[in-house]
């Protein structure tokens, strides 16, 4: 009556799943340093929920002004913003990042580059 495809079509689209070559895509994560990234150093993988507002608080209150670090996943573009709440003006409290590894005392700006260094207190991630 129904194909094993068909089925597994109407899974996923009731589901919503992302779906790539028949496995569900694992979560993304962020890599927050307090200190270097190579070695790690004060490192913490955090998962990213996308466009929602992680403030450094709670358990990650340590990372709070301290990120020196982070590696964005691949596919992603990161906001790092110094204030709670993830609202910030560009290049003046808040860097853009998207996938790769970021030293936070170099990163680009809107002209040139900004030192972002231990001025962290929220970020937001989504998908490009």
């Amino acid at each position: 009556m129904f194909s094993t495809k068909a089925l597994f079509a109407v899974f996923v689209a009731v589901v919503g799943t992302e779906v790539v070559s028949g496995a569900a895509l694992a979560p993304a994560t962020i890599t927050a340093c307090s200190g270097t990234l190579n070695p790690p150093n004060g490192c913490v993988t955090i998962p990213v929920v996308s466009d929602e507002c992680m403030n450094l608080t709670g358990g990650l209150s340590f990372l709070n002004k301290e990120i020196s670090n982070v590696v964005v996943p691949d596919g992603f573009v990161c906001s790092f913003f110094a204030d709670f709440g993830c609202l910030g003006e560009q290049n003046i409290d808040e860097v853009v990042l998207t996938g790769g590894n970021w030293d936070m005392s170099d990163v680009p700006g809107i002209a040139s580059t900004v030192n972002f260094n231990d001025l962290t207190s929220s970020f937001t991630c989504s998908p490009i």
